[in-house]
């Protein structure tokens, strides 16, 4: 049986990389009791996948893994078991079935993120800073120079924003993300201050992750779904 785990991660947590973040998940499924598979070979590891790795710093409401079970377990005992042995900071919120084919995979699916940024205190900008944001969103073209590991290159990200607004000084995101195109919120943010003339301060910006989507869309319509639904509860009947 393969299922996907929804987890939260916040407070002293969001300073814990993704390995440690795995290698916290593979402690915890021990410990519960969870009979998760192993893979084969000379070093078998559990098989476990993550949707997509969240940056240091972050907090998140959103993040989802996959794990293959050799013995299936309900939805609300495995929750439970998991967040009796987690510690503060990481809680589970969904433990669901969803099909075997290698195209359902989360880290296969993603395509869309849900992000907030709020500026930490004392460090938002002086002025309105706010108002030139419905502006900015609706340009036919943004671009940036953006920062990679073979240099620099200029990029539009505007097709690659799908919404943003912002309501009682935070500013809420829904931005491209996978594999084959994903845009920090950081980096969106850089680009509309620079384009009303202000340079945020170090390490400004407070970011949380709400949400990740896939993609089910044909014939170039978008319709965004959360990696959640695409699951089913099981229920103890079906163990």
């Amino acid at each position: 049986m393969r299922v996907r785990v929804k987890f939260s991660k916040y407070g002293v947590m969001k300073f814990i990389g993704h390995l440690d973040v795995m290698r916290y998940f593979q402690k915890a499924m021990r410990r519960a009791g969870i009979d998760i598979a192993y893979s084969e070979g000379m070093s078998p590891h559990m098989i476990m996948s993550f949707a997509q790795p969240l940056g240091v710093g972050l907090t998140s409401d959103g993040e989802y893994m996959d794990v293959e079970l050799r013995t299936p377990i309900a939805s609300d005992e495995a929750i439970r078991r998991l967040n009796e042995v987690g510690v503060e900071g990481i809680t589970v919120t969904e433990w669901r079935q969803i099909p075997e084919e290698k195209g359902s995979k989360a880290m296969t699916l993603v395509a869309a993120a849900d992000y907030e940024l709020r500026f930490r205190k004392g460090l938002a900008p002086k002025g309105d800073w706010q108002s030139a944001i419905s502006h900015f969103y609706a340009q036919k073209s943004i671009p940036v120079i953006k920062k990679t590991k073979k240099g620099e290159k200029e990029l539009d990200i505007r097709p690659l924003i799908y919404d943003m607004y912002v309501n009682a000084g935070t500013v809420y995101f829904r931005l491209s993300a996978g594999s084959e195109a994903n845009i920090k919120p950081e980096l969106v943010m850089d680009a509309y201050l620079a384009s009303i003339d202000v340079t945020p301060e170090p390490f400004a910006y407070e970011i949380h992750r709400r949400e990740l989507y896939a993609d089910l869309g044909k014939n170039g319509k978008r319709k965004l779904v959360p990696l959640g639904e695409l699951g089913q509860d099981v229920a103890s009947e079906q163990v």
